[in-house]
């Protein structure tokens, strides 16, 4: 059975939220307004049925749940889009066999406590973004969170974010043409790797579990950068010790980058960045996921083309069985397939 490991939905709890809260939320609210799909179960569970021997995992999607609340009331919302998944799921378990929490790290103590409420109600794992508000995943403030997870063992999904308000250039006020989205996403999600590594946070908390969204974004082409280039870390800086830092990393920077990060192989249906990903990550660390819905057919297509490039792959079946659902269940103590 083919296991979609990272796929997008907002429960209805949430859309009813938004609806009285923030129904005209800009730019990336927009393009969530323009998937139905996204929302409506009774399409979603449609495209699902068009392709069989296949499941999907749930996720909250976009923007940021801390953009849309403080305090107790962000608590409560993490919470309508936990109890939300779990209720899709207890209901539609064959479409749907499982469910990713998402929690904010804007409120890193409740953050944990929701991390354990869900777990207990059945979620897989946690969602949290490349960035809190603009906050590198690395600052001491968050550092409970990756404790509490690596104690737990579960999955962390670590999704981009960026908005139009970052710019591009720092004469600029915002972000033009949607590169906020187009290359910020793929660096973001860069950056998080490298804070997560050079903080120590994978050091100190060895059975951390991360799961990093479109198979790295931007990291496999970098290969040469980050091994080579990592390798004279501290050469190109003079008012910091990158060098002593570089040498008390128990391994290699690249090392890190391909053995303590799972990626998934949702590439937008680009063969090349799939076939750059799975040439980078060894074999045990590639799951399964397309994005569904967020292609031009608003739910099938990313499935459909994602599918199509992994069957022409010349790869023994049942290295294909890990990738479509042995490495995801092994990362969740949870049998998913049928």
């Amino acid at each position: 059975m083919r296991i979609d490991a990272y796929t997008h939905f907002l429960p209805q709890g949430f859309m009813d939220w938004m609806g009285k809260n923030a129904a005209d939320f800009a730019d990336i609210g927009k393009r969530m307004r323009g998937i139905p799909c996204i929302y409506d179960l009774d399409l979603r569970r449609k495209i699902v049925g068009q392709f069989p021997d296949y499941g999907q995992i749930i996720s909250y999607a976009m923007p940021p749940l801390e953009e849309l609340a403080q305090g107790e009331k962000l608590n409560d919302l993490c919470k309508i889009v936990n109890d939300g998944f779990a209720d899709i799921c207890a209901k539609h378990s064959d479409e749907f066999p499982g469910w990713i929490a998402q929690v904010s790290l804007a409120s890193p103590d409740a953050g944990v406590k929701e991390v354990e409420r869900a777990l207990k109600a059945g979620a897989l794992g946690v969602q949290i973004y490349t960035n809190v508000n603009g906050k590198p995943l690395d600052r001491p403030e968050f550092a409970g969170f990756f404790d509490a997870m690596n104690k737990n063992g579960k999955p962390v999904w670590i999704h981009p974010a960026r908005s139009a308000k970052h710019p591009d250039y720092m004469d600029e006020k915002k972000s033009l043409y949607e590169m906020w989205w187009t290359f910020g996403w793929s660096y973001e999600t860069a950056s998080a790797m490298a804070r997560l590594v050079f903080s120590k946070t994978i050091d100190n908390n060895p059975n951390l579990k991360l799961i990093v969204h479109h198979f790295g974004a931007i990291v496999p082409m970098l290969e040469g950068r980050l091994g080579p280039g990592m390798d004279q870390l501290g050469a190109r800086t003079s008012d910091e010790d990158y060098v002593a830092l570089r040498k008390s990393l128990k391994k290699r920077v690249l090392d890190y980058f391909k053995q303590d990060f799972y990626a998934d192989t949702a590439t937008f249906g680009s063969k090349g960045a799939m076939l750059a990903g799975f040439e980078f990550f060894p074999l045990e660390k590639v799951i399964f996921a397309s994005d569904c819905p967020f292609d031009p057919e608003k739910g099938p297509g990313y499935i459909r083309e994602t599918l199509r490039i992994l069957e022409e792959l010349d790869m023994p079946k049942a290295d294909k069985e890990m990738v479509y659902h042995g490495n995801l269940e092994k990362l969740t103590g949870r049998k998913l397939s049928k």
